[in-house]
């Protein structure tokens, strides 16, 4: 794939992830915090993806793209030190948030992972826009 194809793929993902922020939102503003959780991991997830698609890689799983990710991107400083913690933190909710009837989602941890994938889509548009 040339850098052309690869750029426009990464800027769709990153719509994508815009998409899921905003699904987020909504969610959370109707108190809906389960799936605004799940919403809000998905705008991490695909803020990554379209980062990754920079590169002639691809992954089936969720847990390869995270681990990938952290490896190349965070421990490498490319990305906030923190980030890491906190894009597994996300992960752990919306699986919580998904697959745990006891599960209660807080108000406040749902706005942090709201928070955390409005940093991760900034993050991703800086990242792709100065990617050459």
């Amino acid at each position: 794939m040339n850098n052309k194809i690869s750029k426009e793929l990464a800027k769709h993902r990153l719509e994508q992830a815009k998409t899921d922020l905003e699904e987020s939102q909504i969610l959370y503003n109707s108190k809906l915090y389960k799936g605004a959780n799940n919403r809000a991991y998905y705008a991490i997830f695909h803020s990554i993806k379209a980062i990754l698609s920079l590169e002639p890689i691809d992954f089936k799983r969720h847990k390869d793209v995270l681990a990938y990710f952290n490896k190349n991107y965070v421990k490498t400083e490319k990305f906030p030190k923190g980030l890491g913690h906190r894009i597994s933190e996300a992960s752990k909710i919306r699986d919580d948030s998904d697959y745990d009837d006891e599960f209660v989602a807080d108000k406040q941890k749902t706005l942090e992972q709201i928070n955390v994938a409005k940093e991760m889509i900034e993050l991703g548009e800086k990242y792709i826009e100065n990617y050459n």
